[in-house]
């Protein structure tokens, strides 16, 4: 038992092997046959007997040790998966070579649990002639299976279910003796002290709570300071309001319709109050049109929303009309008043921006003197860098030359020291070059011996694949014939055949259709609906738009006219004295550009002239200032056709 346990053993090793690497099966084979030269030829044969036959049938193996893991084995582990692989391939294909008694031997030299759970498994009748004979079919023909595997197994079934009852009751004796040589434990009881009976407590007396005095009515009541400020706050806020209202409409007291030399009087001023309070205390906004003549297209939500906005502006501007037919008052003299104090704003802004612009102008003059004045500061500084720098290079290359002397003559060294050790490297190689020829030659002797038995075994191999195909291509008739019109019959509610279904599906497909188109219809009715009202309303934007072009037209023809006029130079001393400053500034720095050969940047309506080293900082200085000379026009015009557009628009408002 202890001889084939070791020879199960060995092969068990080796199948892990080849699993872990995953090569060839030939090579395999061929190197465990080197590794096993050590052992005696009967042990060697057994072994690679048993090696090669689990190698060839592995898918067959496979087949029922992973059922066995599935359905019976769950507990046992995955490394005995060679184990159960090694005693299948014995019981199937070498039960009758190794004899009965033999393959009893080699089961009970393994652990007694584990092989009476397999070969219950694998020998079970139900097992044999159900799924295994399917699953092993579907690699090899039927009848092959049936007459060569299934059969011989069945046979030997009666004497393995001996042997698995044996081993039962082995397994049975263990637990009997193991259970009688543990020792039980006897527990003892604890010697504890009895507790002493515990006294009853004496009942305290229960507290006499004091009345509590009722929470006073003011806790829910606001404090009256509190409403003392708030009625102070609306007085006041009454006052304000009072007060704005009356100084309002007594500063536009100019603009209230009368007869000429006629004093005005309280009750006009009463009856004009409501008109023209709403007017003052409310800046009329200016809305600027561009006209553009590219189509744009709107949805469904823009259009009506223009069509609201442009019915809105109809309705105030009726409303406005009937106004003034009503007697309103006129603005002009009050929009006149207002035009003059805007442009006085206007002018004091233009002559603000003005002298902000040259405050600029003369501190980027002062900037550029004290920036030439570090330059030739730096010059002088670079001067002295350089000769420092020319003396640390030549001590730098001194050093260098005594550095590099000592390094050749550590090569030369260093090469000596080479040249010694591959001498005794190639001796060494020449050695171990003569110890592998050898090794190599036995190798190859080996190889050609296994070579030829393999060949043989190869070519037996072949032969009965080839006979095995053969049968295989036989060919095998299947097919049922199915009738669409019969009833299945399995007692269903509703049951029909496949006809009858498709003939139902067709007429409610047809219903379905009829359904969409009604659906269809109603969707399309709607929209041509909607279309049309979007369509009115089209047409309405479009009149509207064409009378706003004509207005924006006539309001940029206005404004253009205003910008074409030249603005006339500022007068302001604070300018004139800036302008002053900034001209000295400049004379000073070109005077000291010329000292040190850099030429400054002229004004920044000239082409500037740099140096090739100054050229793009020279630049960039000049493209500033002209972009600020220009940034300045833009806003003067801007300014002046604000203001036009405003007073154009406020006498339109008026009128």
């Amino acid at each position: 038992m202890a001889y084939y346990g070791k020879c199960i053993e060995t092969v068990i090793g080796q199948l892990d092997k080849f699993k872990a690497k995953k090569g060839s099966a030939e090579q395999f084979l061929e190197a465990a046959s080197t590794a096993l030269q050590t052992l005696s030829p009967r042990k060697q044969a057994f072994i690679l007997e048993v090696l090669s036959g689990c190698l060839e049938y592995q898918k067959l193996l496979a087949v029922v040790v992973d059922a066995f893991y599935v359905r019976a084995g769950c507990l046992c582990p995955r490394a005995d998966y060679s184990l159960f692989e090694v005693i299948c391939y014995l019981a199937t294909f070498q039960l009758e070579e190794l004899g009965f008694q033999l393959f009893c031997d080699i089961v009970r030299s393994q652990p007694v649990d584990k092989m009476r759970k397999f070969l219950g498994f694998f020998f079970n009748p139900l097992n044999l002639c159900s799924w295994i004979t399917d699953e092993w079919s579907l690699i090899y023909e039927t009848a092959y299976v049936r007459e060569n595997w299934i059969g011989p197994l069945m046979r030997w079934q009666p004497e393995v279910q001996k042997l698995i009852n044996q081993l039962e009751e082995v397994l049975a004796n263990q637990s009997v003796v193991s259970k009688t040589k543990a020792k039980v434990t006897e527990p003892k009881e604890f010697n504890l002290t009895v507790p002493r009976p515990r006294s009853i407590p004496v009942p305290e007396p229960v507290p006499v709570v004091a009345k509590s005095k009722p929470v006073p009515r003011s806790t829910y009541q606001p404090p009256k300071k509190q409403q003392l400020l708030e009625t102070t706050k609306r007085h006041n806020r009454w006052k304000a309001e009072e007060l704005l209202r009356r100084a309002n409409v007594e500063e536009m007291r100019c603009a209230v319709p009368r007869s000429r030399g006629e004093p005005p009087t309280q009750d006009s001023r009463k009856t004009l109050q409501p008109r023209l309070l709403p007017r003052i205390l409310k800046t009329p906004k200016l809305t600027f049109y561009k006209t553009n003549n590219v189509p744009v297209k709107l949805n469904t939500a823009a259009i009506l929303r223009e069509g609201s906005l442009y019915q809105r502006q109809v309705e105030k501007e009726l409303e406005r009309v009937d106004k003034l037919v009503d007697g309103a008052g006129d603005f002009s003299e009050f929009l006149e008043w207002q035009r003059k104090v805007q442009a006085e704003g206007r002018e004091e802004q233009l002559a603000a921006s003005e002298c902000h612009r040259l405050q600029g102008k003369l501190s980027h003059e002062e900037a550029i003197l004290a920036r030439q004045r570090l330059v030739q500061g730096n010059k002088e500084k670079a001067d002295q860098k350089k000769e420092e720098t020319a003396e640390l290079m030549q001590q730098c290359a001194e050093r260098r030359l005594q550095e590099e002397r000592s390094m050749k003559e550590l090569v030369r060294r260093v090469a000596e020291v080479q040249r010694n050790v591959k001498v005794a490297q190639t001796k060494l190689l020449r050695g171990r070059q003569q110890i592998v020829q050898e090794v190599i030659e036995e190798s190859r002797e080996l190889l050609q011996r296994s070579a030829e038995a393999a060949g043989e075994e190869q070519k037996r191999r072949r032969e009965l694949i080839s006979q095995l195909r053969a049968l295989e291509t036989q060919p095998v008739r299947q097919g049922k014939l199915v009738d669409l019109t019969q009833i299945p019959g399995y007692g269903l509610e509703g049951e029909m055949s496949v006809v009858e279904l498709r003939e139902r599906l067709a007429l409610l497909k047809e219903t379905r259709r009829r359904e969409e188109e009604e659906k269809r219809d109603q969707i399309i009715q709607g929209k041509r609906a909607r279309s049309q009202e979007l369509q009115n309303v089209v047409e309405q934007i479009s009149l509207c738009r064409a009378a706003m072009g004509r207005s924006a037209a006539l309001r940029w023809e206005e404004r253009k006219a205003r910008s074409a006029a030249p603005a006339a130079p500022s007068q302001d001393e604070r300018v004139l004295e800036l302008q002053r400053k900034v001209e000295e500034k400049a004379a000073e720095r070109r005077r000291q550009a010329a000292l040190l050969r850099v030429p400054a940047p002229r004004a920044a309506h000239r082409k500037p002239r740099t140096a090739p080293g100054a050229r793009p900082q020279a630049q960039l200085e000049a493209q500033h200032w002209l972009e600020l000379e220009q940034s300045r026009e833009r806003r003067l015009r801007a300014l002046q056709r604000s203001g036009s557009v405003c007073g154009r628009a406020r006498r339109l408002e008026a009128a």
